[in-house]
């Protein structure tokens, strides 16, 4: 034996006692075997039985002989099968998919170790074949050494923090193990040689292995089950990213200082500049990152979603609050879109005659929605079933439960629209989510279908809350509006008796004939003007319909235009005329002729015309106000024109659009729009006609007890 104060004799002596402890620790386990019929104590006896007899041989030897190194690859293969075991029981190295290339892969570089001693006999005599074969033996120990670090980290961190106790003095056993033999063997890499002082402290370090082992076994087991976060997968897929990265560092400096002279530094420069290109191309991609996620998840975990982290994310995003936060239906579309990773969205909702408009879009500005994006017809699949459709399957002639007549035409041309997610609340259908294809294309299976689904009904309960509470405000802004209104009436009336009154007098007692006589009129015309608007503000807001007659709306136009025209002054143009009669109240349908025209006169620049036009469509008759104003966003006039209390004019009460259109519709008409920002705007308002009366009321009279009955 070497003198003990020398670094040889010090390793001699600390790999005798590591050997001896090894020893004891195999006997002890296995006569603890016979009690544990289950678990790992055939693969840990067999580890402490090679590790003990590599310590006694690297004892007697030394570190650097032919019969240590490969007692020393035992020892390896030993270990690498205890992790095995570990996670294999109860199916663990199953849930985890990559588990067994990754472990076949390292012994099958561990196994070379003997092709390398064999060659090193072969080429015992030449000293340039045996530096060569010990670099690749370093370099092949580094490989293992990374690749079971990387199992030690997965064994221990994606168990449960409950079950963590059983594997925790194992998993530090066995990460010291291949830590030491890391650190070692990248020093004999650089070196060129083993390092003596190292190599004597790794006995001390074996023996501290031992301990930790011994602890391990005095404290028990348990039952282990493998249950990795989504964080940890990707950790674990870092660390063996960074080890692979290391060892091809590794592979490269060697080969360019191989190379030498100008050809090794125009190697280096390039693969400089190679590299960052890649990492400049690939890290900010978030289709990589898509592609990393999916991946994971397909072959790591038995589930898709880790449900307590989409939990977290989907009540953060709906739970947004602030000026700057988006609307409450643009993040219902981004908590969904957030699930299954779609790059955009839509939410359609109800309008009041049952068909499904576009309501909010997330980051989906290009998509062109019609106006009525899916009838009221359509609607009632969506309401019956709740189905979520896949429209990739839709467009390759998979018809399920009959979606292919209820997906509107415009989605499935759209190739970008990817899913339809209805959401449902007490068997009512609220809205409806349009999810855009994701960046990294997949097939929706039953674990999305089933988070969707729930998702979907929560989201619902959001949306039928706020609608409740939008009417409760809108209900009491009414009443207050009412209670405002009922002074204003006040008032005008006491205004219109007076005026009134005061013309009788100025009958009796006004001396001059021809200023009694304009006196008169005036004083006339003032009363009637306010008695015709206390009519008209006793009668808002009330259920009845408006009488109608026959009106000719080509009069009413032209009686509008020559208002608002005089001697070298023409703000409205009538561009298209035609008689058309139709059923109207004809002072109420002026008032809401007179309301769009102001408005167009209002959003148009100084000088600039409006027009009005009167034609005949079908059965109906029309009247169209356009101006080339400033027009109006989409969501605007979703969401704010036709909402009484919403006005942009300065001290508005916001019901003058609200009141048009209740209006015509009193009278059995339509008001709609159509705008463009920067190009202006045309307001259409269309009533029956008057010859078509009779027709109109046989096809009303037809269609209303089938709507009863599809009710």
């Amino acid at each position: 034996m070497q003198n003990p104060f020398s670094w040889t004799g010090f390793g001699q002596l600390a790999f005798l006692i590591a050997a001896f402890a090894f020893l004891l620790l195999t006997g002890w386990r296995w006569e603890r075997r016979r009690s544990e019929r289950k678990g790992p104590a055939r693969a840990e006896i067999a580890a402490f039985t090679v590790t003990g007899a590599w310590a006694l041989v690297v004892a007697g030897t030394g570190y650097a002989t032919l019969v240590a190194q490969t007692f020393e690859s035992f020892r390896s293969l030993a270990w690498l099968s205890l992790a095995f075991v570990l996670f294999s029981r109860d199916g663990r190295h199953t849930t985890v998919g990559p588990i067994r290339p990754v472990m076949a892969a390292l012994v099958f570089v561990e196994t070379l170790q003997f092709i390398l001693l064999m060659l090193n006999v072969r080429y015992a005599a030449h000293a340039g074949a045996q530096a060569m074969i010990f670099q690749i033996s370093v370099l092949f120990r580094l490989l293992v050494a990374t690749g079971a670090l990387v199992l030690v980290h997965n064994l221990y961190a994606g168990a449960m923090a409950q079950q963590r106790i059983a594997l925790r003095w194992t998993c530090i056993a066995m990460a010291t193990v291949w830590g030491y033999d890391l650190n070692l063997y990248t020093i004999a890499y650089l070196a060129r040689a083993l390092p003596v002082e190292l190599e004597a402290v790794r006995g001390i370090a074996q023996i501290g292995v031992a301990g930790l082992l011994a602890i391990g076994a005095v404290r028990g087991r348990s039952a282990l089950r493998f249950s990795p976060s989504r964080a940890v997968a990707f950790q674990s897929l870092s660390l063996l990213v960074i080890g692979a990265y290391m060892i091809l560092m590794v592979g490269a400096a060697q080969s360019l200082a191989w190379l030498g002279g100008n050809a090794g530094q125009l190697a280096q420069l390039g693969f400089v500049f190679v590299t960052s290109v890649l990492v400049l191309a690939i890290l900010p991609s978030g289709r990589l990152r898509g592609w990393i996620k999916v991946m994971l998840a397909k072959h790591f975990f038995q589930h898709r979603y880790d449900y307590r982290a989409e939990w977290l994310r989907f009540t953060k995003t709906i739970g947004r609050a602030g000026t700057h936060a988006p609307s409450l239906h643009e993040r219902v579309v981004q908590a969904v879109a957030d699930i299954t990773d779609s790059s955009a969205g839509l939410l359609l909702c109800q309008a009041e005659s049952g068909e499904m408009v576009l309501s909010a879009r997330w980051q989906w500005p290009t998509i062109d929605v019609p106006a009525e994006a899916i009838s009221a017809e359509r609607v009632a699949f969506f309401e019956k079933r709740g189905f979520i459709v896949d429209l990739d399957e839709l467009r390759a002639g998979v018809d399920h439960q009959g979606e292919w007549s209820a997906v509107p035409k415009w989605l499935v041309e759209e190739h970008s629209a990817w899913a339809l997610v209805p959401l449902l609340h007490f068997d009512r259908l609220v809205g409806l989510v349009v999810l855009g294809r994701p960046s990294i294309a997949r097939k929706l299976d039953w674990e999305d279908f089933d988070l969707l689904r729930v998702v979907g009904m929560q989201l619902a309960s959001y949306l039928a809350e706020h609608a409740g509470q939008s009417a409760l405000l809108e209900a009491s802004r009414f009443d207050e509006f009412n209670r405002r209104m009922a002074f204003v009436m006040h008032d005008i009336k006491n205004l219109a008796s007076q005026l009134s009154l005061l013309s009788r007098n100025a009958e009796k007692h006004a001396e001059n004939p021809a200023f009694r006589a304009d006196m008169l009129i005036t004083l006339r015309n003032s009363a009637d003007k306010l008695n015709a608007l206390l009519a008209r503000l006793s009668r808002y807001g009330g259920n009845s319909a408006e009488r109608v007659e026959d009106v000719d709306a080509s009069e009413v136009i032209h009686a509008i235009a020559g208002r608002y025209n005089g001697p070298g002054l023409v703000q409205i143009h009538v561009t298209h005329d035609v008689p058309c009669r139709v059923l109207a109240n004809r002072e109420v349908l002026e008032q809401v002729v007179l309301h769009l025209v102001q408005n167009a006169i209002d959003a148009s620049p100084d000088g600039m015309a409006v027009f009005l036009q009167c034609s005949v469509e079908g059965l109906y008759g029309t009247i169209e106000v356009i101006d080339t104003g400033c027009g109006m966003s989409a969501e605007f006039i979703r969401n704010r024109l036709f909402r009484p209390f919403v006005s942009t004019k300065q001290g508005g009460f916001g019901i003058g659009a609200y009141e048009a259109r209740e209006m015509v519709r009193a009278m059995r008409g339509k008001l709609e729009v159509e705008s463009r920002e920067g190009l202006g705007s045309r307001f259409t308002v269309r009533l029956p006609l008057a010859a078509a009366q009779g027709l109109i009321n046989s096809i009303e009279g037809d269609a209303t007890p089938q709507g009863k009955k599809v009710a």
